[in-house]
């Protein structure tokens, strides 16, 4: 019985050092630093067609320290289950001017983007669906801001503006 009573202690041990170990995993993945694969050709030619992974930072944005240029992960306003990775163009306050078609640069359109929101946009404005479609962007929405491409190897390093 006592053999058994050991066995249990050090089985139980082991567990709880797994169950912290899982639950400092999660923490840096949520609130951290985490890695997301980025296909799609709306931030060509920033990002690869055929797909980036890219790593993620998620401080900044809870500390207000995001402005124009950074690259973000964001989640859909359209679709929640998707994330999109958009270039910020604009914080709130900011003036943007922009054009539904690219191709017709003739009817543009402007406005003030509202307090608490971001305006973002694709590099590739041909084929992004960003902020020209769906609006301001709600602060709430932005996931984190993608700093260096990891893979694949021969592109490895900061992601510039």
């Amino acid at each position: 019985m006592r053999q058994w009573r050991i066995i249990a202690k050090e089985a139980m041990a082991r567990a709880s050092i797994i169950g912290k170990f899982l639950c400092l995993l999660h923490v840096t993945d949520a609130y951290i630093l985490s890695s997301n694969h980025v296909l799609g050709p709306s931030m060509l030619p920033t990002l690869n067609i055929t797909g980036d992974v890219v790593l993620v930072e998620h401080l900044s944005h809870r500390l207000g320290k995001l402005g124009s240029g950074d690259l973000v992960l964001v989640r859909s306003p359209l679709d929640p289950k998707k994330t999109l990775t958009k270039r910020i163009v604009a914080m709130e306050g900011d003036k943007v001017t922009f054009s539904l078609d690219p191709t017709r640069s003739h009817s543009s359109r402007s406005l003030v983007v509202p307090k608490g929101h971001v305006w973002i946009q694709g590099d590739n404005a041909y084929v992004s669906r960003d902020s020209r479609h769906f609006g301001p962007l709600p602060y709430g929405l932005i996931e984190g801001k993608a700093f260096m491409r990891v893979w694949p190897p021969s592109s490895f390093g900061l992601l510039g503006e």
